[in-house]
């Protein structure tokens, strides 16, 4: 892990910090798309085979693979979804704006905004390393609070075939209408163009790795997305001992970064900090958690990718933050709300020594669904809004027409278009 003054790194390494390896597999991620948009399902199937290990009957899960899914959860694990979930909803039905609504801006004219939902939307939960149930409730829940009638889902499937029973738990209880067990690009190739199983879909959510989130963005001409969800990123800023103690400081410090780094090799974690002190402490207290870690050869592979970076200063600190727009940001600062003002490009910010990504992760209720590779400079994490679209409406009398005619007939012939000048003027001729 690298550790530096900001002041020190080139611009080289600053491209590198989250650089994604995206645009290393985009040909051949281009390859699937293209076989799967010719030859449907078979393709699907061969890349299934090729990729997961597993020949597939069939590419739906069944109603009665869901119940026996459930029935196999432990039940205390079911209700933690379950809490997780409602909360989740509270969360993103706070963002739903009204379903119409109408102002007038004078005398006959009334503007406003009708909010529609999508028709249907493909959710992509995450397989592979890990299984991630709570994706499959980060994606489907604001779907069906903003009113979408049909959210089918892609997760890959297991060497025997199945799909990890949380995993379907968790979309069933989210509302999931279809789950397939179809992973990696060919998932997001089957959904963007529609196979014979596999519906196509007006819209595709969802985190996944690099060739996931190539294959989103390749298929952007012919469905929309949400943003490149790639591998995960941490930013940790933090300038002052937890509970007036290095030591604990540094302990929860490095977990945030270990947890971050076990998603997948590719994974960033980064601290900023004005400390040498606390930035050596966290160097040792990583590694040493890193041996004791289930997945350490995971986080040994993220380690590589990741930093910690030494500021002059707090502002250098807040600077580098939204240079980088991480995906994800903690504040662990003596005066978190004043620096929360400064942060201008984070997909979420965790505020305060006892905000972990983790709560976002799973339960609080906001989502963990984020822009990475420094597309939080100019997106949004994923939300109700995400599966809306908006209409203006423009309801107009006689009356307001006839105060604004005269300056629609001017901007219309100034700009050539006489036929539109014409459609006012009909309008009031004896």
């Amino acid at each position: 892990m690298m550790i530096k003054r900001i002041s020190e790194l080139g611009d080289a390494q600053m491209e590198k910090l989250l650089r994604s390896d995206v645009k290393d597999v985009t040909s051949a991620v281009k390859r699937i798309l293209e076989d799967v948009q010719r030859n449907g399902d078979s393709a699907v199937a061969k890349y299934t085979k090729k990729f997961d290990g597993v020949a597939l009957k069939n590419l739906e899960v069944t109603e009665e693979e869901i119940r026996d899914a459930e029935v196999s959860v432990d039940a205390k694990l079911i209700k933690h979804l379950e809490r997780a979930a409602l909360n989740i909803s509270a969360f993103h039905g706070e963002q739903l704006n009204d379903e119409l609504w109408l102002k007038e801006f004078g005398p006959g004219i009334t503007l406003g905004q009708k909010t529609t939902p999508l028709d249907k939307i493909g959710a992509y939960v995450p397989g592979g390393l890990a299984s991630y149930p709570s994706t499959a409730l980060m994606t489907i829940i604001p779907a069906k609070v903003a009113g979408v009638p049909e959210v089918i889902i892609c997760t890959p499937p297991r060497p025997d075939g199945t799909v990890n029973p949380l995993t379907l738990a968790a979309a069933d209880i989210a509302g999931a209408d279809r789950i397939f067990k179809v992973g990696g690009a060919q998932a997001i190739a089957a959904m963007a163009y529609g196979t014979k199983s596999i519906p196509k879909v007006d819209k595709i959510v969802g985190p996944g790795n690099v060739y996931v989130t190539a294959a989103k963005m390749l298929v952007r001409n012919d469905v929309e997305i949400d943003f490149p969800a790639g591998p995960s990123e941490v930013v940790i800023l933090a300038d002052q001992p937890f509970e007036k103690s290095l030591t604990k400081t540094a302990t929860i410090i490095a977990s945030d970064m270990v947890a971050q780094m076990e998603h997948d090799p590719a994974s960033v974690a980064i601290l900023v900090t004005t400390s040498q002190k606390l930035a050596k402490a966290v160097d040792v207290e990583v590694k040493k958690q890193m041996k004791e870690a289930p997945r350490k050869d995971i986080i040994a592979n993220a380690l590589k990718k990741s930093a910690i970076l030494i500021a002059d200063d707090l502002k250098q600190g807040i600077e580098f933050v939204n240079a980088i727009a991480p995906e994800h940001l903690e504040l662990i600062v003596p005066e978190p709300m004043k620096v929360l003002k400064d942060i201008r490009h984070s997909g979420a910010i965790f505020v305060g020594e006892y905000s972990p990504v983790a709560a976002g992760d799973y339960a609080s209720g906001t989502n963990h669904v984020l822009p990475t590779m420094r597309y939080a400079r100019v997106l949004s994490g994923l939300d109700t809004r995400h599966f809306t679209k908006r209409s203006s409406v423009q309801i107009i009398t006689k009356s307001g027409l006839r105060d604004l005619k005269d300056t629609i007939i001017a901007l219309a012939e100034a700009e050539g278009l006489e036929a539109h000048a014409e459609s006012v003027r009909k309008r009031f001729e004896k």
